[in-house]
């Protein structure tokens, strides 16, 4: 379970949300843009470190004090790749796994199974700059899932895709959450893709603050705000 209460000062809005996330399930944290909904994901991630409040997680503690960076066993997608452009796609995927756990039977077949599901087999010795921006998607999803992360954070790794890469990629993390059991937290600004990926629960944010979790039939039924309803009506 994770159990995350974030308070964090941003220039012009203060980020207080408290928020719980069962094993294996996804919660989609929604609303417009500059709301503090990037800001929860990062203090939770370790990017950026709360000003007070606590992050737990299977009785981890994150936070406080802030544990580093290599020992929160989660994953993090956001809109940009953040490849290393003088390695291989392979070298990539594989940074930072020990040699030791890279060299067993099970890791190598492990990786084998991603380059397979998410296309990659043809790209696998090419440098990461030589690659598409849709390629460079579906490998750092591989990257992330490398490590059989239990939480997966994503903020809006979709941005600036084609509907078609958009549905595909989802699918992959459906898949991929049912495969490894993980649980996740998602972040957009576009309804329909956290009802894709959480189709559970959502929690609304407005000026850092939760204005109302529930069910997307609660949500589209009962919008606590204007904004929401705004940000809910069909285009």
């Amino acid at each position: 379970m994770l159990k995350a209460h974030i308070i964090k000062q941003r220039r012009d809005l203060r980020v207080d949300v408290e928020l719980q996330l069962e094993a294996g399930c996804a919660l989609g944290l929604f609303g417009a843009s500059g709301e503090g909904k990037s800001t929860v994901l990062a203090c939770i991630a370790g990017i950026e470190e709360p000003d007070d409040g606590s992050v737990q997680f299977n009785g981890l503690r994150l936070f406080p004090p802030s544990l580093p960076l290599h020992r929160r066993p989660l994953g993090y997608l956001t809109q940009e790749p953040g490849l290393f452009p003088h390695l291989s796609v392979a070298e990539n995927i594989t940074f930072g796994i020990s040699k030791e756990v890279a060299g067993t039977a099970e890791q190598k077949q492990w990786i084998e199974t991603l380059r397979n599901r998410l296309q990659l087999a043809p790209l696998w010795n090419a440098p990461a700059s030589l690659i598409s921006g849709g390629q460079a998607r579906r490998v750092s999803l591989a990257r992330m899932l490398a490590r059989k992360p239990s939480l997966v954070l994503l903020d809006e790794p979709f941005a600036g895709l084609d509907r078609q890469l958009v549905r595909e990629l989802i699918d992959d993390l459906i898949f991929w959450g049912r495969t490894i059991g993980f649980s996740m937290i998602a972040v957009d600004h576009q309804a329909e893709v956290l009802k894709r990926l959480c189709p559970q629960q959502a929690i609304v944010l407005e000026q850092g603050k939760i204005v109302q979790r529930g069910s997307w039939s609660e949500l589209y039924r009962a919008p606590a705000t204007p904004l929401l309803s705004s940000l809910l009506a069909p285009l």
